[in-house]
């Protein structure tokens, strides 16, 4: 075979890479845009939006509600809080002990 009739064979094969590639990336992004349409449009209907909007509003009060009365027991008990601060991090320092390898 010449020099010329391997180069045109091997873009030819090059070729149809790129085309597989090409079609198999097409594919993707319309998988990926109908999966997007279809999010859409589950999210588009008003009593999603309402469902939606009602539980962000509960886990913001429930975390206000958390922090609050947090901060009013640390007010009340410092040396407590203190007490499980130091405690939470001892248990941390036992449990990666006993979890660490023989080779560290």
């Amino acid at each position: 075979m010449s020099r010329q009739a391997d180069i045109e064979r091997r873009l030819d094969q090059l070729g149809s890479r790129v085309r597989e590639y090409a079609d198999g990336a097409t594919d993707t992004a319309d998988g990926w845009l109908s999966r997007g349409r279809r999010a859409v449009g589950r999210l588009s209907r008003s009593d999603a939006r309402k469902r939606i909007a009602r539980q962000a509003e509960d886990f913001a009060d429930e975390a206000n509600y958390q922090y609050r009365r947090l901060r009013r027991n640390v007010g009340r008990h410092p040396v407590a809080t203190a007490a499980i601060v130091a405690g939470t991090v001892g248990a941390l320092f036992l449990l990666y002990r006993a979890l660490r390898r023989d080779e560290d």
